[in-house]
């Protein structure tokens, strides 16, 4: 029976399973073991079951328009435990100093004052919004949530890609592919000790439930979607689910006097905490965009007078912002005086003196990010860019300097993936999800590792076509005490949120703008 890893070939990045032809390195040996013996046909049968169980499940997302099953590798990701403490210690001081700062920019403002981040970068952002200053959430909390984007280089160190504090999704493929996963290599994980993960929704609905108003001791918790044009509804139903509360839209709320109340069969019924993933522009149609249908007017004024927490806090994408990125090791110092745990790829600041005469000339060898980018759009790989898509980026850097930066290509680190009925190293990220709920910072075990399926590719985000591996974090000796899940509420009964009239052309906008404005973006 041929070798599955016959004609494996390690590639130019670090290989997560080998660290030499052949030789799997610790943390992979029971997988390596398992997958071996099998055959290109049985493991082909078990990648079918696989995607056969997503699709049933309906467990999709879109692309370019289209619903697909979100594509979910069958070889795992394997972290040890003594690198996850690494990335776990790393995570949590990266969303203190995030939280220390917001708290600074939408208030006294003493870090632009002591020069650690120019003032120009807070005033040219995009994400920086005035109608969120001076709102202090009643727990301090604003990052509730945070995907924290990392990636391995060359040394099979851990960097930090970027930062996403504003709704960042994912974490529902994170759930449901352990639940797949334990069905199709059941050998592997009786063989193989690993963190659980179905402990996020409980852990999030605790942050969340901490973060309501003062003198609110039972707070109701609902999550507001766009709806169910968009991309990640999905997740937001599941969330929703897993939590036990509602799921509701922006019609199904309503803020009078700045109180926010949720219409339901049974009479309106008050609402303390809301986890928004709706963009702050649609929001909230007082203070953002008049023509959105799809948010609650009055509910920034009502988070202002401390009526409803609003979670994660509006505002929070100014620390998105790809430049402010750059700034984040000083904020490390300056707020917790630590140094960075996790450092960044090395990044060059295109508004500064000078920086652009150097850069300019090696455009092809450098990647280039919109700083207010997601979901990989926008990208530019200088050494797999054409002559044309050289030529137009430079042009675009060259009249806004400030809206882009450019990075160090890192050839990401590799895990072996199924490509057809064949291994290969497909190149791989890791997006692990931080839960905070004023006391402490827990990091999810695993997260989302998304992996680029075209050979060579570096964007790994599903809206880009990417996929996904389960993402395994093994135990360490000091985790053999079972982990004690929070209680979770019983599940509401229905209270089935009251339809709303239809809105017509001649109210907010029209039903197709009210879909486009449905759709979002998925930023996994």
């Amino acid at each position: 029976m041929a070798d599955l890893f016959e004609e494996y070939r390690l590639g130019p990045g670090w290989d997560e399973m080998f660290s030499e032809p052949g030789v799997p390195r610790d943390s992979y040996e029971a997988l390596h073991a398992t997958l071996q013996p099998l055959s290109s046909a049985e493991l082909g049968v078990r990648a079918e079951v696989l995607a056969r169980a997503f699709l049933d499940q309906g467990i999709t997302f879109a692309l370019k328009g289209v619903e697909r099953p979100f594509p979910l590798d069958i070889v795992p990701r394997i972290i040890a435990a003594a690198e996850w403490r690494s990335v776990e210690r790393g995570v949590a001081q990266r969303i203190r100093a995030l939280e220390a700062f917001l708290a600074d920019v939408y208030g006294a403002g003493q870090v632009l004052a002591d020069g650690v981040v120019p003032r120009r970068i807070i005033a040219t952002s995009a994400h920086f919004l005035r109608a969120a200053a001076g709102i202090n959430p009643p727990n301090g909390v604003r990052i509730h949530v945070a995907g924290v984007d990392l990636i391995r280089d060359e040394e099979g160190a851990f960097r930090v890609l970027e930062d996403n504090v504003r709704i960042p999704s994912g974490v529902s493929y994170v759930m449901e592919n352990r639940r797949a996963m334990a069905q199709v290599l059941p050998e592997v994980f009786a063989a193989t000790r690993i963190l659980p993960v179905e402990s996020y929704p409980a852990m999030l609905l605790r942050a969340l439930r901490a973060a309501a108003p003062v003198g609110v001791n039972d707070p109701t918790v609902v999550v507001l979607s766009p709806g169910v044009y968009n991309s990640a509804y999905f997740e937001h139903a599941l969330i929703a689910r897993e939590m036990g509360v509602e799921l509701v839209e922006g019609r199904d709320l309503v803020c009078v006097g700045n109180d926010v109340a949720m219409r339901t069969t049974a009479g309106e019924q008050r609402v303390d905490v809301i986890y928004r993933r709706i963009d702050d522009d649609f929001l909230d149609p007082v203070h953002f965009r008049a023509d959105s249908v799809i948010g609650v007017a009055g509910l920034l004024n009502a988070a202002r007078a401390g009526r409803v927490t609003i979670a994660n806090a509006v505002g929070n994408g100014v620390a998105d912002d790809k430049l402010l990125y750059t700034y984040v090791p000083d904020l490390i110092r300056y707020y917790l005086n630590e140094e960075p745990l996790l450092p960044n790829v090395d990044t060059y600041r295109l508004d500064e003196p000078g920086v652009l005469d150097q850069v300019l000339p090696q455009l092809d060898r450098l990647v280039m990010k919109p700083v207010d980018g997601a979901g990989g759009a926008g990208i530019v790989i200088g050494s797999q860019a054409s002559d044309q898509e050289l030529s137009d980026v430079r042009q675009k850097i060259v009249e806004n300097p400030r809206g882009w930066i450019a990075q160090r290509e890192v050839k990401l680190s590799m895990v072996p993936t199924l490509i057809g009925n064949r291994l290969r190293g497909r190149h791989v990220d890791l997006r692990p999800f931080a839960v905070n709920d004023g006391e402490k910072i827990w990091v999810l075990p695993g997260g989302l590792t998304r992996v680029a399926l075209p050979e060579g590719a570096l964007v790994v985000n599903s809206s880009q076509g990417g996929g996904s591996k389960d993402t395994w974090v093994l135990a360490a000796e000091d985790d053999l005490t079972p982990f004690e899940v929070p209680h979770l509420p019983a599940a509401p009964e229905p209270l089935l949120a009251a339809e709303s009239p239809d809105v017509g052309p001649g109210a907010a906008g029209s039903e197709e703008q009210q879909q486009q404005q449905q759709q979002g973006r998925l930023s996994c």
